[in-house]
């Protein structure tokens, strides 16, 4: 067991370099792709509705005020790519968590010498249906403490402490989003799981920390959630394989 506070930071790195590996790359692309695609829908929408708007306003602008109607086009790509930048991820966890239980027991084949995962067998298919229902369970966890935070970033003297508060708690969040698909994959409730990564909290919040620093880094952050769910695994194999 490592005692580095800044351990479980390498194994989001690990999950970064391991993407490519054979055996891995159906679980990484299939939901990337639906992801995309659904995107990409819904920008090809909302790009045919602003050129009928488009028209619109050019028909009701005076024939001096015409030119500003190219500001429609700068302010709709900037709007998408911040859409894009804050929803990809929860949008991707929703789409990818069938995916990620999968790609979690691969990963543990792979880590484990003997291939074979020590704890439990397949993932069932029941449980990838309601795999979503389990991202649900996580987000209202994640507003329940949230709200508090909220709260207390508006009250003057304690909320100088806030965006401390929001970074340590955005690191929580996610080491405990993303521990979950080995976790589960064991059997662990989503309390066992809280208690497990509250007993090794330097490592725990270093791998949030870098999961959280990784997904503010535009395209990279596209990469993150696989990546995530394999650094996950290799951790909690090789810190508590018990």
């Amino acid at each position: 067991m490592s005692s580095s506070p800044i351990h479980g930071a390498r194994y989001v790195l690990t999950g970064l370099r391991w993407l490519p590996k054979r055996g891995l790359r159906s679980f990484v692309v299939i939901p990337l792709l639906i992801n995309i695609l659904l995107f990409g829908i819904g920008i090809w929408w909302s790009a045919g509705q602003l050129d009928r708007l488009d028209q619109t306003v050019v028909s009701w602008l005076p024939s001096w005020l015409v030119w500003l109607h190219w500001l429609l086009w700068p302010l709709f790509i900037l709007t998408v790519l911040v859409v894009v930048f804050y929803t990809f991820s929860v949008v991707a966890n929703v789409i990818a968590a069938p995916f990620n239980g999968l790609l979690a027991e691969q990963v543990e084949r792979m880590a484990n010498p003997a291939g074979v995962p020590p704890f439990r067998a397949r993932v069932s298919w029941k449980e990838l249906a309601l795999s979503p229902l389990a991202e649900l369970n996580k987000l209202l966890y994640f507003i329940g403490w949230a709200i508090p935070l909220l709260v207390l970033s508006f009250i003057p003297v304690i909320n100088v402490a806030a965006p401390v508060l929001w970074v340590l708690f955005g690191a929580w969040m996610l080491a405990l989003e993303y521990s979950d698909y080995p976790l589960g994959n064991r059997g662990l409730s989503f309390r066992d799981q809280r208690r497990l990564l509250r007993k090794r909290w330097p490592l725990t919040l270093s791998f949030g920390g870098m999961t959280l620093l990784l997904t503010l880094i535009p395209v990279l952050n596209f990469l993150v959630i696989p990546a995530a769910v394999i650094g996950a695994t290799l951790m909690w194999v090789q810190e508590a394989p018990e």
